[in-house]
C-alpha cells in the first residue's frame, strides 16, 4: 500500500473522539511517566513568554503551559480536537493545516515553537522545517519531541521510509490507525542543520523500567550561517 500525509490527517478526524478520552483519562503510560514531563520540562528552562504548539491535539500542553504564565496558541488541522481544546482553555487554538501554516496564515513570531509527537508525516514535515525561522523571535528555539528512531525501528531496515500505522496498547474505539514516515537520527539532525538550525540539545528520555529511550527531543536555535534547503525525499 502508498502511504501519504493525506492518510495521517484522515486517521485522526476519525480518531479524534477516542484520543481526547485516552489523554484526558490518561490512558497513555508513556506520557504520563516520561514524555509529558520531559516536553514540558524542556520549555520551561528555555523561559518562554510565548509558545506556538504545532498539532496541538486537544490541549494539554498549552494547559501545562498556561498555568506558568505563558501565552501559548495551539494549532491543529482537526477541527474536533481544536474544539475540544478551546472548551477546556488554557490557550487560543485554531484549526490550522501544516498547509495553511507555510502559506502564511499565522502572522506572529514566537519564542518557541513546539512540535510534540505531530511531526509524522513526510512532504508536510519537510516544508514546516523549511518555513518555521520566520515565525521564530531573535534566540528564539524549535522544540521536537519524536518517537527515538532506534527503539522505533523495530525489525525493518534502519532507513527513512513510510511504515504501517498501529493502535495496539489503546482502546477498541481506535480505528483506521496512521501511517507514519520512519526517519533516522541522521535525517531528523539534518531537517534541522539544512534549515538554518542549529542544535543546541539533543535529549533522550528514559523508561526506567525498560532502560530504552521513550523519545528523542531536539532543541533547535536559527544559526548564524544559512544552510541549503533541505532536499526532498
Amino acid at each position: 500500500m502508498t502511504y501519504s500525509d493525506k492518510n495521517i490527517v484522515d486517521s485522526w478526524l476519525d480518531n479524534a473522539k477516542p484520543w481526547v478520552t485516552a489523554i484526558r483519562e490518561n490512558e497513555i503510560e508513556s506520557r504520563i511517566q516520561i514524555t509529558n514531563k520531559a516536553i514540558i520540562e524542556t520549555i520551561l528552562q528555555k523561559s518562554p513568554k510565548t509558545v506556538l504548539d504545532i498539532g496541538c491535539g486537544e490541549g494539554w500542553l498549552a494547559r501545562e503551559l498556561n498555568k506558568t504564565g505563558i501565552n501559548v496558541l495551539g494549532i491543529d488541522a482537526i477541527p474536533e480536537l481544536v474544539a475540544s481544546a478551546t472548551e477546556e482553555g488554557g490557550g487560543i487554538f485554531k484549526v490550522i493545516s501544516y498547509d495553511d501554516l507555510i502559506e502564511g496564515a499565522i502572522k506572529e513570531k514566537f519564542d518557541i515553537i513546539v512540535c510534540n509527537f505531530s511531526l509524522l508525516g513526510k512532504e508536510s514535515v519537510n516544508a514546516i522545517f523549511k518555513y518555521i525561522s520566520c515565525m521564530l523571535n531573535n534566540n528564539g528555539f524549535f522544540i521536537v519531541q519524536t518517537i527515538h528512531p532506534v527503539t522505533a525501528c523495530g525489525d525493518f531496515k534502519y532507513i527513512d521510509g513510510w511504515r504501517k500505522g498501529s493502535w495496539e496498547g489503546f482502546s477498541d474505539s481506535f480505528t483506521n490507525p496512521a501511517p507514519w514516515y520512519f526517519r533516522t537520527l541522521e535525517s531528523w539532525k539534518n531537517l534541522f542543520l539544512h534549515n538554518g538550525f542549529k542544535i543546541n540539545e539533543i535529549l533522550e528520555p528514559l523508561n526506567a523500567t525498560t532502560n530504552k529511550a521513550a523519545s528523542v527531543i531536539f532543541v533547535g536555535g536559527i544559526a548564524a550561517n544559512t544552510y541549503e534547503p533541505f532536499p526532498s525525499q
